[in-house]
């Protein structure tokens, strides 16, 4: 597995996101032994680089990563994320996005503590607060870094004003956002911006919430309680017309002699070596499969018909209101 830098920060150039082994998604919480597994097998094959956060369960798949990798713990990156809880005040428990300085400190330490860990590799800002100062939160990231609690700091879904500001009090080291095959939208604004300020950049989804597997045909497979029911892109419309994108990935793959997956992923990689995608699964199959775009090499003309889909119909949330702000 090849690596890349995120600002200064070493990972390996394919990460795996953990979320989905406890939220989100159909079949959650089936099997922790099974995602173990996939993360230990992840280690194997050379992966350094985890992604979860507090929401994730909430707080059930930080518990889940930290225990995996204790017997790793000074060979990998754990990235979390959190701010969209409330640690402090009369609303303390309850969800909601607060990025002020207390907030962001105890939810820090509850990270810490299931992670079984001393420091955090990389800590995001999980979503913008509009009601916070980006200076407040990105001062107490610069405070917990001098006391070692974590390392480096990342902002998710943040615009490119908030991203410069926030890099004027401490350097970023990555921005991580929702970038694939379906959704274009960093490359007008967000990808410039961090590329100019030497920040890395983390695609979350590159495989299209599991849409560019082209395993998915029909929204009525996923259960009532899968986020994706509920998502714009997958309503019935607009999965019917994003059909085309996956189309197109399954016929550049019969050509490349891949998949569906290593293809989607291959084409964000051929982005820029600053860049470090965490496709999601819980099961070692799938994660032998996307690991595999580490050495797919797409043709200038693949490429350049992969570059011409029209991005995915639908918003990518029910609510943009939180996003890309």
């Amino acid at each position: 597995m090849r690596h890349v830098k995120l600002g200064t920060l070493d990972v390996s150039r394919i990460g795996l996101g953990c979320m989905g082994m406890s939220a989100f998604y159909s079949g959650i919480n089936e099997d922790d032994d099974a995602s173990t597994a996939t993360i230990h097998r992840a280690v194997e094959l050379g992966v350094t680089f985890f992604d979860t956060a507090e929401m994730y369960g909430p707080y059930t798949n930080e518990r889940l990563v930290g225990a995996a990798l204790r017997d790793h713990r000074d060979d990998v990156v754990i990235a979390t994320k959190g701010g969209t809880y409330r640690h402090i005040g009369p609303n303390a428990g309850e969800r909601g996005i607060d990025g002020s300085a207390a907030n962001i400190r105890a939810a820090v330490e509850g990270s810490l503590e299931r992670l079984g860990t001393d420091r955090i590799d990389l800590y995001y800002q999980h979503r913008p607060d509009p009601n916070t100062p980006i200076e407040e939160t990105a001062g107490v990231f610069k405070k917990l870094i001098e006391e070692g609690k974590i390392l480096h700091y990342g902002l998710s879904e943040a615009a490119p004003d908030r991203i410069r500001a926030a890099h004027a009090v401490h350097p970023v080291t990555a921005v991580q956002t929702e970038y694939s095959l379906w959704t274009r939208d960093p490359e007008e604004a967000v990808l410039p911006a961090v590329r100019e300020l030497g920040i890395g950049f983390v695609p979350y989804s590159p495989l299209g919430r599991g849409f560019l597997t082209g395993k998915y045909r029909d929204p009525a497979q996923f259960d009532s309680e899968d986020f994706r029911r509920a998502n714009p892109r997958f309503s019935d419309e607009n999965f019917r017309a994003n059909l085309a994108i996956v189309d197109e990935v399954e016929r550049i793959a019969k050509e490349a002699d891949a998949t569906p997956a290593q293809v989607a992923i291959a084409w964000v990689l051929s982005k820029g070596d600053d860049l470090a995608p965490i496709p999601g699964t819980k099961r070692i199959e799938r994660l032998e499969e996307n690991l595999a775009a580490d050495s797919l090499v797409l043709t200038a003309d693949q490429l350049a018909a992969l570059d011409a889909l029209q991005p995915a119909a639908g918003d990518r949330y029910p609510d943009m209101s939180s996003v890309n702000i």
